[in-house]
């Protein structure tokens, strides 16, 4: 079989690396690909938004499987073009990646079909939203209604704050298009979790639940990023909380949203919050969460592409997924200054030093070669993954690896895992 990975980051270096193990697979391609999935792919220079070269490419060299990565193509509708020319792909439909592009949309199905979350009102003007803001009053969560790489969730404490992130988004245009539209959401009080379902539009079959931890600085504190680092299991969710969370929340939005015309196969990603009332959604993705992938993969002990094959074939149900009873935990490099401004093209090393260690992967997510020689390219650079036997094994071995590994102006945070561990008594 050969296959073609769509993306650049570390989700897709996880994806990679995971799809080499499988026996059915001959030859990956990357497009573009990075340093790290060049281990494990051809990497090939055209962009994720570029889809004429992609399907002329997938044509040629007839790929039998394309798995897309990122949630921009799939927004564009990346596989309806490829799906129109015979060709198989991972991923959902643009109409149902809508899940993810416009969180309008997504709270809106949620309370039409009463999959539980918080209350919300949408915006496009500033001063009815400062009104709302006013009478809401604070803690309250702003959100670009579009698609701003995890970064478009403000988190206000206070009713000034969230007054500004009114102008960021609606005035200023911090988020761009993103956030043309504003969605003013109910602060939800408790610990979040991730939840990871494939679905082939019909049955959904979650696997190892994570936790992100999503701001810049430790103690969850700071503005958010992309992922600043995970760990699976996230004990907050018990085997009968995860049972109830598909039964409640990840089911019936499939089933909701082939009612709605728009039938979703490929990878439901659930960002839940675990409340004193129990889960409650605060976002739908229409992909492998980032950093989640780089720890829940290594703890698939099935075939990924079997998993995929049976998404497409609609044959779900009749698969046995099989997970790795260990843990993951995976500590983010990102760049000094990230995720605000940045300098990139410093040389790394210690990269095999590190990878070298037992039970320890490094992912790229923002690297280059120059000059034969590994450097910056982005905001989080690395994601240090380490498998252990329980969370607190992880967390030390992923730190051990981390401290291999050095460029200037590394930052990284030194708390991923705290909540687990905290849980555990240590």
């Amino acid at each position: 079989m050969r296959v073609l990975i769509v993306g650049k980051g570390g989700r897709e270096h996880a994806f990679a690396w995971k799809i080499s193990r499988s026996p059915k697979v001959s030859r990956i391609y990357a497009a573009p690909g990075n340093p790290g999935m060049a281990r494990h792919a051809a990497c090939v220079d055209i962009g994720v938004d570029d889809v004429d070269a992609l399907v002329e490419f997938a044509r040629r060299e007839r790929i039998d499987l394309t798995v897309v990565g990122p949630e921009d193509p799939l927004a564009g509708g990346l596989t309806d073009r490829f799906e129109a020319v015979g060709l198989r792909v991972f991923g959902p439909s643009k109409k149902a990646a809508r899940i993810e592009a416009d969180k309008d949309f997504a709270l809106g199905l949620m309370h039409r079909y009463g999959i539980p979350t918080g209350r919300y009102r949408t915006f496009t003007d500033p001063d009815d939203a400062r009104g709302s803001v006013a009478d809401w009053g604070a803690p309250v969560v702003l959100k670009a209604s579009g698609l701003a790489a995890g970064k478009g969730v403000l988190v206000c404490r206070t009713v000034d704050e969230a007054l500004r992130a009114v102008d960021r988004v609606l005035v200023d245009r911090e988020f761009g298009a993103a956030g043309e539209k504003l969605v003013l959401m109910e602060y939800l009080e408790g610990e979040e979790a991730s939840i990871t379902g494939f679905t082939d539009g019909e049955h959904v079959v979650c696997i190892v639940p994570s936790q992100d931890h999503k701001t810049i600085g430790e103690g969850d504190t700071g503005p958010n990023t992309g992922g600043m680092g995970a760990y699976a299991p996230a004990p907050v969710v018990t085997p009968e909380m995860q049972d109830s969370i598909l039964k409640r929340v990840m089911l019936p939005t499939v089933k909701a949203l082939a009612a709605e015309g728009r039938p979703y196969r490929g990878i439901l990603y659930g960002g839940l919050i675990i409340t004193e009332n129990g889960p409650r959604v605060i976002e739908f993705n229409c992909r492998l969460g980032d950093p989640e992938a780089q720890v829940v993969l290594p703890l698939l002990k099935t075939d990924l592409v079997d998993i995929m094959e049976a998404v497409s074939e609609g044959t779900l149900k009749d698969l046995e997924i099989e997970l790795d009873d260990r843990a993951a935990t995976c500590v983010v490099l990102a760049s000094g200054g990230y995720p605000g401004a940045y300098d990139t093209g410093y040389s790394i090393s210690g990269l095999e030093e590190a990878e070298t260690r037992d039970d320890v992967l490094v992912f790229h997510a923002g690297t280059a070669r120059h000059g034969g020689t590994t450097v910056t390219d982005g905001g989080r650079v690395l994601g240090v993954t380490a498998v252990g036997e329980n969370i607190r094994a992880s967390v030390e071995r992923a730190y051990e690896a981390t401290g291999e590994i050095q460029f200037e102006n590394a930052y990284f945070r030194r708390d991923i895992g705290h909540r687990a561990l905290e849980r555990a008594g240590n």
